[in-house]
């Protein structure tokens, strides 16, 4: 599939809605698709940032998948942003937890880091990986 990831992240949340609304607000992602169960639960999403894409659903206690993230802790992203500092007050502004402002790195990069609600690292930064050495 021409120009789709061939990487996505997939992670659960106990309350998917607020990370949806949180990965749009404060991160910049797209809303690419959502699927509600009849409770209300999200049964899978899309978000696409740039050329990559995360996946994610609510917590529940059913299924293969469930069964496996059971008991999966929060896990680590990192996002290539143009411009750091801008992407840090937006996200900011909307109230994330900031455990890293927009620092410069020895090998290149400007990076910040925040916490989403329910623990997941979010790391932010001008470094793209296999850009080129």
């Amino acid at each position: 599939m021409a120009g789709a990831p061939s990487i996505c992240p997939t992670l659960v949340y106990e309350d998917a809605k607020a990370a949806i609304r949180t990965l749009k607000d404060a991160f910049g992602f797209t809303e690419v698709s959502v699927y509600e169960g009849e409770d209300g639960s999200v049964l899978h999403a899309e978000l696409a940032h740039g050329n990559g894409m995360v996946m994610l659903g609510s917590r529940k206690s059913e299924g293969l998948f469930a069964e496996a993230m059971a008991g999966g802790g929060p896990a680590g992203i990192y996002v290539v942003v143009e411009d750091v500092d801008a992407h840090h007050a937006r996200a900011a502004g909307q109230g994330v937890e900031i455990l890293m402002p927009p620092t410069d790195q020895d090998y290149g990069s400007r990076d910040y880091m925040a916490r989403d609600a329910e623990g997941n690292v979010w790391s932010f930064g001008t470094y793209a990986p296999g850009a080129g050495s």
